[in-house]
């Protein structure tokens, strides 16, 4: 099992926590193909809408991947996004990436330059720094619960 940073303005995520996946670097193959049935993956939100909208810098959903392998979407015309099936955890709470700066192995004695760490469509994260997030979030109990 892998624990994955995905990264997207605030919209995006929320609109794959609701309908049950996850996509990155704009529905592109090789940002989803590592991706295992039974990774967690969270996202962190740097802004509201891509590229604009209000500043968030927050994660905003959690979830464990669900599906055997990537699959192609049609989710517009002429776009057809990879993607994976994700059971997200529907009471995870946005958390502040700030007071989890220096805690998180992510981010630590990254000083001002934080955010580079937080650039591309995804990281594997340290089991600790996800159990963080987790926390920060609200939903540990549950997702050490569904660690088994």
């Amino acid at each position: 099992m892998s624990f994955w940073m995905g990264v997207a303005s605030a919209q995006h995520p929320r609109g794959g926590r609701d309908g049950g996946f996850a996509q990155l670097g704009h529905g592109k193959h090789i940002a989803v193909k590592s991706l295992r049935k039974g990774d967690w993956i969270v996202y962190y939100s740097p802004r509201e809408s891509m590229g604009e909208g209000e500043t968030v810098q927050a994660f905003t959903t959690i979830g464990r991947v669900t599906s055997d392998a990537p699959y192609r979407a049609e989710q517009a015309m002429n776009f057809h996004p990879y993607r994976v099936d994700v059971d997200y955890l529907k009471n995870a709470q946005p958390a502040p990436i700030k007071p989890l700066l220096d805690r998180l192995w992510l981010t630590r004695n990254q000083g001002t330059n934080w955010g580079i760490a937080m650039r591309g469509p995804k990281r594997r994260l340290d089991e600790i720094d996800i159990r963080l997030i987790a926390e920060a979030m609200g939903v540990l109990a549950e997702f050490e619960r569904l660690q088994g």
